[in-house]
C-alpha cells in the first residue's frame, strides 16, 4: 500500500509539471504558420485581402525536448483573429495579424485510482500577440516570378502569466523581429491555376529566447475557373540554441525556448462571389521538440478586393 501511494504521488507531481509545460505550447504551430501565410506578390495600391478566422488545437500529448511523445493534461487553445494585407504602394504591402480573442485552458487533473480531482482545470481569455509586417516586391508587380523581402515585428500584447500558477498564456512576453525572403512562381492554364512559393527567414527574439531559422514551401491549385483554391504548405523552425533552456523561461512565455518542428498543412479556399469566400484548414507537426503532438484546425471568411 505504501509503494502504491508513493507511485500515485510521483505520477501526480509529474503530471502537474507536464501540464505547466504543455499549456505553454498551444500557439507555437499556429503562430509559425501565420508567418508564412502572406504571399510573395504585392497587393495593388489601395487594394487588399481581409480574413476573419477561428483556429483551435486540443491536445493530450506533446513532443519532449528530445523529440519523444509524452502525455499531458488535455489542454486547448482557441483563437479568433483578423488577418489583413493592404497595398501601401505598387510594391509595398502592409500585413497585420491580430488575434482579438484568445483562450487557453487545461482540464481537471483526476486521480486514476480514486477519481478524485487533484487539480482543478483553469482558463484565461485575452487578446493575443500581434504581428505587423511590411513586404516589399523586389521584382516588378505582375511578374510571373515574384521575389520579395519582408520584416515582421511580433508585438507581445497577449497574457504571458495567467492562471493560479502562471501556467496559462495567450502571448509570449517577448518582442521579436524577423527578416524574410520569399520567392513565388505562377503558372498553369486558363482552366487550372498553379503557383508555388518558397520562403526563408531569421527570427531574432528578446528576453533570452533563442533565435530561429524558419523556412516554408507552398503549392496551390486553382480549379473550377479559380473559384476553388487548394493549398499545401510545409513549414519548419530550427533553433539556434543561443538562449536560455526551455525550463528556465517557461513561466514567463507561452513559447518553450528552443522549440523546433516540421509541419504540413492543407487549406481550401472557395469564392462564393468574385470577392467573398470561405476557407478551412488543417495542419500538424510530424516531428518536433517541445510542441503539442496534435493537429490544429481553422475556418474563416475572407474578402479579396483584387
Amino acid at each position: 500500500m505504501e509503494k502504491q501511494n508513493l507511485y500515485n504521488d510521483l505520477i501526480r507531481i509529474l503530471s502537474m509539471n507536464i501540464s505547466k509545460i504543455a499549456s505553454t505550447l498551444g500557439l507555437i504551430c499556429f503562430c509559425f504558420i501565420q508567418v508564412f501565410a502572406g504571399g510573395d506578390w504585392p497587393q495593388p495600391k489601395g487594394k487588399g485581402y481581409f480574413k476573419v478566422s477561428q483556429w483551435w488545437l486540443i491536445a493530450d500529448q506533446h513532443y519532449t525536448d528530445v523529440g519523444q511523445i509524452d502525455p499531458n493534461l488535455t489542454s486547448g487553445i482557441f483563437n479568433s483573429s483578423l488577418y489583413a494585407e493592404y497595398g501601401l504602394s505598387q510594391r509595398l504591402t502592409g500585413v497585420v495579424y491580430f488575434p482579438f480573442f484568445s483562450r487557453n485552458y487545461f482540464n481537471n487533473q483526476v486521480s486514476a485510482t480514486t477519481g478524485e480531482i487533484l487539480k482543478a482545470g483553469e482558463a484565461i481569455n485575452s487578446i493575443g500577440d500581434t504581428d505587423i509586417s511590411f513586404r516589399y516586391a523586389l521584382t516588378k508587380p505582375g511578374s510571373s516570378i515574384a521575389l520579395s523581402a519582408a520584416i515582421l515585428l511580433g508585438l507581445p500584447l497577449g497574457e504571458n502569466k495567467g492562471g493560479s500558477e502562471n501556467a496559462l498564456q495567450t502571448g509570449d512576453g517577448e518582442f521579436n523581429q524577423m527578416l524574410q525572403l520569399g520567392l513565388g512562381k505562377s503558372f498553369g492554364t486558363d482552366k487550372i491555376g498553379i503557383y508555388t512559393k518558397l520562403s526563408v527567414g531569421v527570427n531574432n527574439r528578446t528576453n533570452d529566447f533563442s533565435d530561429e531559422f524558419r523556412y516554408g514551401a507552398e503549392l496551390g491549385f486553382g480549379i473550377l475557373n479559380s473559384k476553388l483554391w487548394l493549398v499545401t504548405r510545409l513549414t519548419g523552425v530550427e533553433s539556434f540554441q543561443n538562449g536560455k533552456l526551455a525550463s528556465e523561461v517557461v513561466n514567463s512565455s507561452i513559447f518553450a525556448n528552443n522549440a523546433e518542428f516540421t509541419s504540413i498543412g492543407f487549406e481550401a479556399n472557395y469564392y462564393l462571389t468574385k470577392k467573398i469566400g470561405l476557407s478551412a484548414g488543417y495542419a500538424t507537426a510530424f516531428r518536433g521538440q517541445i510542441i503539442y503532438a496534435a493537429p490544429s484546425y481553422s475556418v474563416g471568411v475572407f474578402y479579396d478586393m483584387k
